[in-house]
């Protein structure tokens, strides 16, 4: 599992939507990269995940910090497909830059989303201008933290967020918990 103070492999994309070219870390290395994962029928992505992720292209410069949005399906496969994800991006005006997960040939749950050792979505990574992990938060995430560490990372210092103050009272179970917090999947 992809930890704190870790620089994150590339993300494995098979379809990029909102970008004229396909995007890589490496390509954004000397921005702060605020990097969403997501699913458009899960109630807490579509509450707080992406309007935060929003609100973050709205408050700071491209050329300082980079949103990207990860569309990691591991529920619903056969209603989520990218013509109805474009449709969706239209419909809720989510502007910046999206991938498409690429899908594990061996397991409902899709490769980055295997790499990068998410629980679910909504999920939270942030990366300093080196491309090391600040932060990797499963569920919500208060505004007024993501905001201080983006504006400490763009000082070009790298703290760690308290996580344990902000994470949620989950744990992990065999079923499968969709809320209005998020959409957890299940432990194997």
């Amino acid at each position: 599992m992809l930890q704190v103070n870790q620089i994150a492999p590339e993300l494995q994309v098979e379809t990029w939507l909102n970008t004229a070219q396909a995007l890589s870390l490496a390509s954004l290395r000397g921005r702060v990269v605020v990097l969403h994962a997501f699913q458009m029928l899960c109630p807490g992505c579509v509450l707080h995940g992406l309007p935060q992720a929003q609100a973050v292209r709205a408050m700071f410069s491209e050329r300082d910090v980079a949103v990207i949005g990860l569309h990691t399906v591991f529920e619903h496969h056969a209603v989520t497909g990218a013509e109805a994800l474009k449709a969706f991006l239209h419909e809720y005006r989510i502007n910046f830059p999206v991938g498409i997960d690429m899908p594990s040939s061996d397991h409902d749950v899709p490769r980055t989303m295997q790499a990068y050792g998410l629980r679910g979505t909504p999920s939270v990574l942030v990366l300093d201008k080196a491309g090391v992990v600040q932060l990797h938060q499963f569920g919500r995430v208060d505004d007024m933290r993501m905001g201080a560490l983006i504006g400490t990372l763009l000082a070009e210092e790298a703290p760690q967020l308290d996580v344990q103050a902000v994470s949620s009272n989950r744990t992990a179970s065999n079923s499968q918990v969709c809320d209005d917090e998020g959409c957890e999947r299940p432990s194997e």
